[in-house]
């Protein structure tokens, strides 16, 4: 089985997933790290030498042609549902669990990492908060086609294995 993890940014999707991954005794599976290994250089670089337009080519490539072991628990990048038939696909080749997250918390989260994140380098609180809400506005609707929705605060291992045996 493959359980692929969507949501924004900061929600959780890789640190969850490895807990997952090791409650299920299941693989675990970054596509980020993953595509930062083919293409040599980090998925920031590349978007800022390629584009967004490009970036999302490959990382729905990516996603899709990606040699999944058996069982794995994958943790996509934010973008990733919302872009071609990302989110029919992974419905379609596993399930799909949106890990729902405040705009608020998730700025929070993303306070210490900004650095690493281009989008975010420059916002203080308040503007990071205002760009999460934007975001989230455009993309929710590509979450909330998830198999399984579940709230990302005090989340744990337990809770994501029970919501996937109860569905």
């Amino acid at each position: 089985m493959r359980i692929f993890l969507i949501g924004f940014m900061g929600s959780g999707k890789s640190t969850m997933g490895k807990k997952l991954a090791t409650k299920l005794g299941y693989d675990f599976v970054d596509l980020d790290h993953e595509i930062e290994k083919q293409i040599g250089t980090s998925i920031g670089d590349y978007f800022a030498s390629h584009g967004e337009a490009a970036f999302r080519k490959l990382e729905s490539e990516s996603l899709k042609n990606f040699p999944y072991p058996q069982n794995a628990v994958v943790a996509t990048g934010g973008g990733a549902p919302c872009f071609f038939d990302n989110m029919d696909w992974m419905n379609a080749n596993g399930t799909s669990m949106y890990i729902e997250m405040p705009p608020a918390a998730l700025a929070k989260r993303l306070e210490g990492g900004k650095e690493k994140r281009p989008l975010l380098r420059d916002l203080n609180e308040a503007q990071m908060v205002a760009f999460i809400e934007s975001k989230l506005s455009e993309r929710e609707s590509f979450y909330k086609r998830a198999t399984i929705l579940i709230n990302g605060i005090n989340l744990n291992a337990d809770a994501m294995r029970a919501a996937i045996l109860n569905n």
